[in-house]
């Protein structure tokens, strides 16, 4: 099943030169050859993030089997462990590789491969492949153009996404904590785990979430910002693809219509949570190694029962890493901690509803109708639950009208390709808390949708600036994230490398792409 490595930004915009674009041009792809897949052959190439699950080859040459029969053609993946994952894909694409599609993303490269016209315009192909269009709510598409543009297929099986804290609940029972729903108890939690338990380390982070500790992208809160679970609605984040630097708009005021951007550095709620960072870095509170750690390094150590929690988003997959830990802790539990300050139902957090993932089709060195007949064959129930769960008897069995009980540690990057809402199974392992967030994390109307949710930067204007910014970001701001330097020392260093690379050209313009959005609502 899919793991928790689903997230938006990760290292991609810290330290991947992910240079964006101008949204408005048309490209074009490949001739479609009609919805049958007639004619096809060969092998679809899949370019994915981690690594191959077990039993791949035994699930693959299954999954092929019925393909082939179907299609003509066979799948081939390859897999790119997440630290090199956006680097290394950026390159294929930039190279002319030849494979058909990959998973791609705006905190990604997304915006610069559209820019440089090596993506597939999907927009009227969708509706020739009828497994997949079923599939696909129409909401789900028309929040996920670019200028009226399809430029990927969305992976999403959610309305909102909310960052937040799985923790272990054997260990916040064993210290008296029934219910956790505000940061402070939450901290607590964390001091209780370091003092009391020898060997465990109270919150794994890694270099995959880098801005996201500090930092709520396009809303609604940083992970460790505690003012802002208490108020997740009053900023939104953004960003031109490829610099790195965050501008903080205050959402009163986008909404009444003004257009202020502040680099993340200017707003106090952010830099009271880098503080806070850095004391859970100096008290042992998060793992000193975060800033260059591997999330699957990071994940096993987890599940190897070496720390008391670790990110999550409302996907439904936190769960997941029951299956390994109650291996090595049998007693072992989770538990889903959004600690808004009361119930879940107490705040409703801005959301943008757009795909955290999308899967594209590379338009210089892939097959359009092949990619799309893969993805028609995937949005049929039995395909995909072969590929995202692997072989039914020997890796999974069913539970229950859509449930799922895993029998093997099989784990395919479902988000990377396969994702369904409405095909996609819940693990039997699923704790009550989980699965409460996950049915809370269905409902569009448990979130606020923010003022700026379908505005997209182009960095055409000031892509010199952003390709500067981010070497900046990527040298001063990500230790910042991780706590591992002086707060006061590491932002006057920032501050001045930001003035120099460009800050000013990078401000006036985001204020003017938002005004202009503004006036047109």
């Amino acid at each position: 099943m899919s793991t928790t490595i689903t997230r938006r930004g990760f290292l991609a915009l810290g330290g991947t030169a992910a240079l964006a674009a101008g949204l408005g041009a048309t490209l074009a792809g490949c001739s479609p050859a009609g919805s049958s897949g007639a004619g096809l052959s060969g092998s679809s190439l899949a370019v994915l993030p981690s690594t191959a699950p077990t039993t791949w080859n035994t699930v693959l040459a299954k999954f092929n089997a019925g393909l082939k029969k179907t299609h003509g053609f066979e799948l081939n993946a390859q897999f790119i462990n997440w630290t090199n994952y956006a680097q290394q894909s950026l390159l294929k694409f930039t190279a002319g590789a030849k494979f058909d599609t990959a998973l791609q993303a705006l905190w990604l490269n997304m915006a610069q491969l559209q820019q440089q016209k090596a993506l597939v315009d999907l927009t009227s192909h969708i509706s020739k492949w009828p497994n997949l269009s079923k599939q696909l709510a129409p909401e789900l598409i028309a929040s996920n153009k670019w200028s009226g543009r399809l430029w990927g297929i969305p992976q999403v099986n959610s309305a909102g996404r909310v960052q937040h804290f799985s923790i272990r609940k054997d260990l916040a029972d064993k210290y008296g904590f029934d219910t956790i729903q505000d940061f402070d108890t939450l901290e607590k939690y964390f001091y209780d785990v370091k003092q009391k338990e020898s060997g465990i380390t109270p919150f794994a982070v890694s270099s995959n979430q880098t801005f996201e500790l500090a930092i709520g992208p396009q809303g609604p809160v940083g992970l460790f910002d505690a003012e802002g679970w208490q108020n997740p609605t009053q900023y939104f984040n953004t960003l031109f693809a490829g610099s790195g630097l965050y501008f903080s708009f205050d959402e009163a005021k986008l909404a009444a219509g003004t257009a202020d951007p502040v680099p993340f550095w200017e707003n106090p709620q952010i830099v009271d949570t880098l503080r806070r960072i850095r004391k859970y870095y100096q008290d042992g509170i998060i793992n000193a190694n975060g800033l260059n750690a591997d999330s699957a390094t990071i994940g096993a150590q987890f599940q190897a029962g070496k720390f008391a929690g670790q990110w999550a988003i409302t996907d439904g997959t936190a769960s997941n890493a029951l299956v390994a830990l109650q291996k090595a802790v049998p007693n072992a539990n989770l538990e889903e901690v959004l600690p808004f300050g009361g119930p879940l139902t107490s705040q409703k957090p801005l959301q943008t509803f757009q795909a955290d993932n999308l899967v594209v089709v590379n338009a210089n060195g892939g097959d359009v109708d092949r990619a799309l007949a893969l993805q028609d064959y995937l949005s049929i129930p039995e395909n995909h639950d072969l590929l995202a769960y692997g072989v039914k008897g020997t890796d999974w069995e069913p539970t229950g009208a859509n449930g799922i009980k895993q029998l093997s540690t099989y784990s395919f990057p479902g988000y990377a390709l396969l994702w369904r809402s409405k095909l996609e199974r819940r693990s039997s392992f699923m704790t009550d808390s989980e699965s409460q967030v996950f049915d809370w994390a269905q409902d569009y109307g448990n979130f606020t949708r923010a003022t700026l949710a379908s505005f997209i930067p182009d960095v055409t204007p000031v892509k010199q600036a952003a390709a500067s910014m981010n070497n900046v970001i990527t040298q001063y701001a990500n230790p910042l994230y991780y706590g591992v330097v002086d707060v006061d020392s590491q932002l006057r260093q920032l501050k001045s490398a930001a003035a120099s690379a460009g800050l000013s050209t990078l401000q006036n313009e985001m204020a003017k792409q938002v005004s202009a959005y503004l006036s047109k609502k």
